[in-house]
């Protein structure tokens, strides 16, 4: 507590005290006016009291200047030049006054940013509050450690754009998963993509360690995915569904979904209908269900086909009807078709059911594996 005998006048001569305790009274008693007193000082003393300190803090030893960035952290009246002094110091000084100090400014932290040391940015982005500016300053060091203390500040604010950025460095840098999983403020659909791209490290490593059905753990891992993310619905409602996909669905149901039937669509023209009742035998969705069926060379449709077990008959006549029904009514050689019919009757069931399986995942889902795997697999 300052005392009653801490006028200007009064510290001015403890300045001229040179020894440790004197410039510890000097530093204590200084800073305790400005805590507590500084309204009663007028502008006069104000400005002495600041022109002693700017002037000998440079004098002052390491733990003095600790001890004086500690006491002026909290205060709001603290004077600019001081703490700016205060916070390029060397970082057992710096510390506390970047860690706290609301006399700092936006411009001055990202000034600190680009020219101190990386203590120095730890410490900012551990602030009890960060705008998106400093944030994306922040972001812009490459510091991985640096951006992890970020993200695991819930205080700190980041914009959209830079939390997109984050997601998509998260496929390269482990250490930015968890810490984006637990944020509140991240939107709906980075939340989903994080999922995807957390459970796909970690079937990588499962499978790199310990002997388990890739299907089987990419099942389980799906349907935790699913049950954890909670924008599967806009808005709360399903997208409504087109008459083709409607009637598809109820034909499903009734099993009337086979393959002569959707034979017999395809020659009266309805294609629509015809890819809604094949989305609904084969599981698979769009834009995957029509890479499938309009692939160039019929391979994939065959696979699909062979997984469902259709009769080498009625997978040339759907392959054939599909051709016909793309635009310009496209007619398929005979060798063509030929070549076609032997492919499909090399495929094994089991083995087209396997990849028909992957089909039926989440693309999200597939191509975080795929870019694990690749980021495994090295340039």
């Amino acid at each position: 507590m300052a005392g009653e005998d801490d006028s200007p006048e009064s510290l001015l001569k403890l300045a001229q005290d040179r020894s440790l305790q004197g410039r510890r009274s000097l530093a204590t008693a200084m800073s305790d006016l400005f805590a507590e007193r500084e309204a009663l000082l007028s502008e006069r003393e104000h400005a002495l009291m600041t022109d002693i300190l700017n002037k000998l803090v440079s004098e002052f030893e390491t733990e003095l200047r600790q001890e004086l960035a500690e006491r002026l952290s909290d205060s709001k009246s603290a004077p600019r030049n001081l703490v700016l002094a205060l916070a390029n110091d060397e970082i057992v000084v710096a510390r506390p006054i970047l860690l706290k100090s609301g006399v700092l400014q936006d411009p001055e932290l990202i000034e600190i940013i680009h020219h101190r040391t990386l203590e120095h940015q730890l410490a900012i982005a551990m602030r009890t509050s960060v705008s998106e500016v400093v944030s994306d300053a922040l972001v812009e060091t490459g510091n991985t450690d640096v951006i992890k203390t970020l993200l695991q500040n819930a205080n700190a604010k980041i914009t959209e754009a830079t939390m997109a950025y984050l997601v998509e460095e998260a496929r390269r840098v482990d250490s930015y998963q968890e810490p984006l999983v637990r944020r509140q403020d991240l939107d709906p659909t980075l939340v989903r993509q994080m999922y995807w791209l957390v459970s796909a490290a970690l079937r990588a490593h499962l499978l790199e360690n310990f002997d388990i059905d890739a299907n089987d753990l990419d099942d389980q891992l799906e349907r935790v995915v699913w049950t954890l993310s909670t924008d599967k619905k806009a808005n709360g409602e399903e997208p409504a569904a087109s008459p083709a996909a409607t009637l598809a669905e109820r034909l499903d149901e009734d099993d009337a979904a086979t393959p002569e039937l959707l034979i017999q669509v395809l020659r009266q023209g309805e294609v629509a209908l015809f890819e809604s009742l094949f989305g609904r035998l084969s599981g698979l969705a769009a834009p995957r269900l029509q890479r499938v069926i309009y692939e160039p060379s019929g391979r994939d449709l065959a696979i699909a086909c062979r997984a469902l077990e259709f009769e080498k008959s009625n997978f040339s006549l759907v392959y054939l009807l599909v051709r016909r029904a793309r635009p310009g009514h496209e007619t398929v050689p005979p060798r063509v078709a030929s070549r076609l019919i032997k492919y499909f009757e090399r495929i094994e069931a089991p083995a087209a059911q396997r990849v028909l399986r992957q089909w039926q995942r989440d693309p999200n889902y597939v191509d975080a594996i795929e870019r694990i795997e690749e980021g495994r697999d090295g340039p």
